[in-house]
């Protein structure tokens, strides 16, 4: 079972990406729920995960910060890392994806456009 975790201060927004994850294929996987990035470290640190998608605007810890975090930590380099945000330029979005960042998805988006996102990380059962 598939570990993810939703990171975003909204708790519309991440229930909006779990039910987008579970219409895309991802039904059975545990969901871990995170208000922003200092929440999610401490929440993945008991626990191995899959794959982590986080907003970039928060309090706390922002996504970038959570991402250059994560990243650091030999444990989480291979981690997909997928930024979800209405504030994304292509500069920007160079600059996320050769900090680690899987790929960037802009607000607002579809199941369609989440599912492009992370194909490659679909179960198939």
């Amino acid at each position: 079972m598939k570990k993810i975790v939703i990171v975003d201060d909204s708790g519309m927004a991440r229930m909006f990406i779990q039910r987008c994850l579970e219409a895309i294929g991802f039904s059975q996987a545990e969901f871990i729920e995170a208000e922003n990035g200092q929440d999610a470290l401490d929440k993945i640190a008991s626990a191995p995960i899959d794959l982590l998608i986080t907003d970039l605007t928060m309090p706390v810890m922002d996504g970038e910060t959570l991402l250059t975090n994560i990243k650091s930590e030999s444990t989480y380099t291979d981690l997909p890392v997928l930024i979800i945000s209405s504030a994304v330029n292509p500069a920007r979005e160079a600059e996320l994806k050769a900090n680690g960042a899987l790929g960037i998805l802009s607000k607002p988006f579809t199941p369609a456009d989440l599912y492009k996102a992370l194909h490659e990380f679909i179960p198939t059962t």
